[in-house]
């Protein structure tokens, strides 16, 4: 209650106030949501026809090929025999749950890139078209992004990372240990890790890539997860600064028109 009190009387200090979204913001979460559910859903069915044909003898049957029915009843065990029926028979039923879920990651993907292209029209802080040109940032990720978080507005780059779980606002104003900041930026969240993997890959020339590849050479090759944590807080800030005030990031590589 004195803590209340205290930023009631005007010490913003004493405490951080949590921001709610709207029902309208967090039901547009799920689109990117449920695209990565129906995505690990897809790994597994797939797995499961690989390894069921692996036991086989056959390792060359890519179930996401559009010739996956055709080949299915042409292939053969290893030592010749044609597949046992029922062994057919299951691998059918996983190949029409399979197709399911592919008419399923189409349509979220068309809800998504509606979702993007009205965004525009919106009054919002970041609009996720600016985010496009740059090469390595795909819809998906430029979704991810928006809806989790730069559909709101920042007061500057602590507040941004701080959002995104990159970064402890607390232990940032009070020092913390090294290992308490270390493990906090360990949990990170999944999704700005694997956009900073891209921005390495499609991104190679630019400064941050450059400071990644300096970082882990001065370690020896060593402590690359915590390095591309740094790297995804590095990133997000240079979006966000870029999508909001078209600060260009230095060394990155636009899309051609």
């Amino acid at each position: 209650m004195r803590t209340l009190l205290a930023y009631k009387r005007g010490e913003p200090r004493v405490c951080a106030m949590v921001r709610a979204p709207t029902p309208e913001q967090e039901d547009r979460r799920r689109i990117s949501r449920e695209r990565k559910t129906l995505t690990a859903e897809r790994i597994q069915h797939v797995n499961r026809v690989k390894g069921l044909l692996f036991a086989q003898g056959i390792g060359d049957y890519e179930p996401l090929h559009r010739d996956r029915r055709t080949r299915l009843e042409a292939l053969t065990t290893g030592d010749g025999r044609p597949l046992p029926v029922h062994l057919k028979a299951q691998i059918s039923r996983e190949l029409d749950r399979l197709d399911l879920l592919l008419e399923q990651i189409k349509a979220v993907e068309a809800e998504r890139d509606h979702l993007l292209a009205c965004a525009d029209e919106e009054a919002g802080a970041v609009p996720p078209g600016r985010l496009l040109p740059l090469k390595g940032i795909g819809r998906e990720a430029a979704a991810v992004l928006w809806v989790e978080g730069l559909f709101r507005t920042f007061a500057n780059r602590r507040q941004v990372a701080a959002y995104a779980g990159l970064a402890h606002p607390l232990e940032e104003r009070i020092g913390g240990s090294r290992a308490r900041r270390l493990e906090s930026r360990q949990s990170a969240p999944a999704h700005h890790n694997e956009l900073a993997w891209l921005w390495l890959r499609h991104q190679p020339a630019s400064a941050l890539s450059q400071w990644f590849q300096e970082r882990v050479r001065r370690n020896g090759g060593r402590l690359k997860k915590s390095m591309i944590v740094a790297l995804a807080r590095k990133l997000l800030i240079a979006l966000w600064k870029y999508a909001i005030a078209g600060v260009i990031i230095e060394g990155a590589v636009m899309r051609p028109a």
